[in-house]
């Protein structure tokens, strides 16, 4: 694979390590040297070495028919979510809202064309997708998607809609551009976004944004039913009002947060 930035500071290898990382896809737990190399379109003996390495460090393991990753993998995505405060900020709106509306509520925030879940407070139901912090949808199809993609500019938004998916779903209904736009400037005029099994039978959810202290959109809450139990009347009449609250406390205090004093190094 030839370098895809001619930057002198880019670090291939680094690169290639995340590559193998991310190569793994839901469903496919387990993947042998040779389908690792054909998915990341590096050559075996480079992938080798790489999970050697990968290994040494406690993110792959040996597994029956190839390697596997390992529980250590989660602490790259949990540093950035706690980093961010996202989580200790948004939670106790989230089980609130939970507590109310007795469906669950997730945080997202855009991954290039995709969604990747962040925060969440699950009801145990039965769904078509199951959904964890780190899961990853496209966009286009989800209600947090649509008021993600609703918060860009026209060029950012060009430029996102223009990467592949990197989920590995096949969403249950394919938006072309037009219909993707017509639903972004709906979003837009009346501040949050409904999907009716758009991504998946018998899921149909609400999203609002969340905003920080400058007004701009960081990510997305939303409340998710199953379509044979809770009416698309019942999800804006009943959940949509507390949704919209939830989201502008956790703006709120996204925006009180902001405005502290920043920690220097060395203070």
């Amino acid at each position: 694979m030839p370098r895809r930035d001619a930057a002198p500071d880019f670090i291939e290898a680094i690169a290639r390590g995340l590559d193998v990382i991310t190569a793994f896809r839901p469903g496919r737990p387990v993947m042998a040297l040779s389908e690792l190399a054909a998915a990341t379109g590096l050559a075996r003996p480079t992938v080798r070495r790489i999970l050697v390495t990968l290994e040494s460090l406690d993110y792959v393991r040996p597994s029956e028919g190839g390697y596997t990753l390992t529980p250590r993998v989660l602490e790259l995505g949990l540093t950035y979510v706690q980093a961010m405060g996202l989580w200790d900020v948004a939670h106790p709106h989230l089980e609130r809202l939970v507590g109310h509306t007795h469906q669950s509520s997730s945080i997202a925030q855009l991954d290039g064309s995709d969604i990747v879940y962040v925060a969440r407070v699950a009801v145990p139901k039965i769904i078509a997708l199951a959904v964890s912090i780190g899961t990853k949808f496209p966009a286009p199809p989800t209600s947090l998607g649509k008021v993600l993609l609703a918060g860009l500019q026209p060029d950012a938004l060009d430029r996102v809609l223009a990467e592949p998916s990197r989920s590995g779903i096949t969403p249950r209904v394919v938006l072309d551009r037009a219909q993707i736009d017509e639903t972004l400037h709906e979003v837009r005029a009346r501040g949050w976004a409904l999907t009716d099994e758009q991504l998946a039978g018998g899921i149909r959810s609400i999203a609002a944004p969340l905003r920080d202290g400058r007004g701009r959109v960081v990510a997305a809450v939303n409340v998710t039913v199953h379509a044979a139990e809770t009416s698309v009347e019942v999800l804006l009449e009943q959940h949509l009002p507390r949704l919209l609250q939830t989201a502008g406390a956790i703006s709120a205090d996204f925006a009180m947060v902001d405005a502290l004093p920043k920690k220097v190094a060395g203070d």
